[in-house]
């Protein structure tokens, strides 16, 4: 079977499943979020920690209650990694430095889960399991609790009120990806990823002399990093290693994990708005960038322009044969369309073309289909600016879903998009005119650039895959790079919730025949049309310099 009839039928496969889920996943989703009962353990966790589940908050407080949980969690996290040498299964691995520490704990309460450290040498199980991977599921939790605060602010009126944060991060972990991590973990178990507790097993090498292979509980960790959009892998190699992603059945799975919630989140917001259609047009639009990103990156890897590929007749460098150019493009698109970051081939040895694609398809926002939560709330601010510009064309104040998007409403929605590129083109700025960056740079020219731009564009979109050939374990690395996680994290969200208070406290408005529709194509491409505005206004002269310049070379 040839490479490219194999993702094809991959592809298909992935779809079908995807379709298979949506229903039933969306459904969920929504009625987890709008039920008004709570499971008993669930009660039992509301009373260890004094919340009271039938109280609903401001979104000052709502937003106050996720910062704080997150200043917590990245406290707790990075003392964990200090205090390694006293936690069970250290595996005699020492406190991790002041720096990666830092680094490695606001990756992973962000979400983000960059990683400049080698994990099988530098983690052992226990900051792993009690640590990375706890915050795997809290982080996506937060992501989904943001996302339905903003679906609230649309369905509530005249009320200060959008939910209780506690709650929803509760229900968002034990309703929703613990059960379905399980699941998978079994799986992921059944084919053939490594679960272990073991530091490793010792192998004889062809030559006679003996190493040892390092061994992890991969699979459970394997599951909650692609379900929750997360990424970090267990090992360094991440999925395009063969104990955390061993076949093409493994890589479906994993490719189907990290795609699912994201895409049956329009599904749930079509239930709790009371309009399913509104959910398909929001699920076209993240379906055409992504199928259109996949085209762009599947024809520059299978035409390749440099001299070595043209040599080889392919473009195989970076990549594993078992996926080979087909799959390795397939999981590129869809961990960089989401907020994920794992990856099964090296960015960086991808083509000028190919290896654009993850670089823009992170910057339109990773809203094709987004992360966990992220994906929906970026794209419905996305809606809200698409019905601004509508409004300017045509002299009326613009609406959507009911409710008009004044001064407030629009500010809001312009904080939480433009923080993103600010964050990635000051941050790429300062970055090349520090001393060290040269020296961190395996390349120069064209593709040095777009070393460093992907570092920022990854940390500042929470998405955590790396280029690669780029040295950050530096103090400035390290530093900025945790900054930019977090501004890139928090303040939209922070923009999002205020957002959301500002229209659940608007009345509903009637609609009249002035209204513009938003469940047809028009509006569908409207919207399609203002991400890649956006993304195009603000990154083209970067771009420019960087992989659309290598790719003409």
């Amino acid at each position: 079977m040839s490479d490219t009839t194999a993702g094809l039928l991959q592809t298909g496969l992935l779809l079908l499943a995807l379709a298979v889920a949506y229903r039933p996943l969306g459904d969920h989703i929504a009625g987890v979020y709008s039920s008004e009962r709570h499971l008993k353990g669930e009660l039992v966790l509301y009373r260890l920690f004094r919340v009271n589940p039938e109280s609903s908050q401001r979104w000052s407080t709502y937003a106050l209650s996720v910062l704080a949980f997150s200043l917590v969690s990245v406290v707790f996290l990075y003392l964990l990694q200090r205090l390694q040498p006293l936690l069970p299964w250290d595996l005699g691995r020492g406190s991790v430095d002041p720096g990666t520490a830092f680094n490695t704990a606001v990756s992973f309460v962000t979400n983000t889960n960059w990683q400049s450290y080698v994990p099988e040498a530098v983690m052992g199980h226990g900051v792993q399991m009690f640590g990375l991977t706890v915050q795997n599921f809290l982080s996506g939790a937060v992501g989904l609790a943001v996302a339905v605060a903003l679906v609230r602010g649309f369905t509530r009126a005249k009320t200060d009120r959008l939910g209780n944060f506690w709650v929803d991060l509760t229900r968002g972990t034990v309703r929703i990806l613990l059960p379905l991590a399980f699941v998978f973990a079994i799986v992921l178990i059944a084919l053939g990823v490594v679960q272990s507790l073991s530091a490793g097993i010792a192998v004889t090498n062809p030559d006679g002399s003996s190493s040892t292979l390092a061994l992890a509980p991969a699979a459970s960790q394997e599951a909650i990093k692609e379900l929750g959009t997360n990424g970090g892998g267990i090992f360094n190699a991440n999925s395009a290693h063969p104990f955390e992603n061993p076949n093409s059945w493994s890589n479906l799975v994993e490719v189907f994990l990290l795609l699912v919630i994201p895409v049956a989140m329009p599904r749930a917001f079509g239930k709790l708005v009371g309009s399913h259609k509104q959910g398909y047009v929001l699920l076209s639009v993240m379906g055409a960038l992504w199928a259109a990103m996949l085209a762009v990156s599947w024809l520059g890897e299978t035409h390749p322009n440099g001299p070595a590929a043209l040599l080889a007749g392919s473009a195989m460098e970076g990549k594993e044969q078992r996926f080979g150019l087909s799959l390795s493009s397939l999981f590129a698109t869809s961990t960089t369309g989401t907020s994920t970051g794992a990856v099964n081939a090296m960015h960086d040895s991808f083509t000028g073309l190919g290896g654009g694609v993850p670089l823009v398809h992170m910057l339109f926002g990773e809203v094709s289909p987004g992360g966990v939560g992220t994906g929906l709330y970026g794209i419905l601010v996305m809606a809200i600016i698409a019905m601004f510009l509508a409004g300017l064309m045509v002299g009326r104040t613009p609406e959507f879903l009911g409710k008009k998007l004044g001064r407030r409403e629009v500010t809001c929605a312009a904080v939480a998009m433009l923080a993103m590129p600010a964050v990635v083109l000051l941050g790429t700025g300062a970055a090349l005119v520090v001393p060290g960056t040269t020296d961190a740079m395996t390349n120069s020219g064209p593709h040095g650039l777009s070393e460093v731009l992907y570092a920022y564009a990854s940390t500042g979109n929470n998405n955590g895959s790396a280029f690669g050939g780029l040295t950050v374990t530096g103090d400035w690395f390290q530093s900025s790079l945790g900054v930019a996680m977090l501004l890139g994290r928090f303040v939209p969200i922070l923009a999002v919730l205020c957002l959301a208070g500002s229209l659940a406290a608007q009345p509903k408005v009637p609609v009249t025949a002035g209204t513009l529709p938003t469940t047809g194509p028009l509006f569908g491409s409207l919207l399609a049309g203002t991400v890649v505005l956006v993304a195009a206004l603000t990154f083209v002269p970067a771009l420019a310099l960087g992989p659309i310049a290598e790719a003409l070379a």
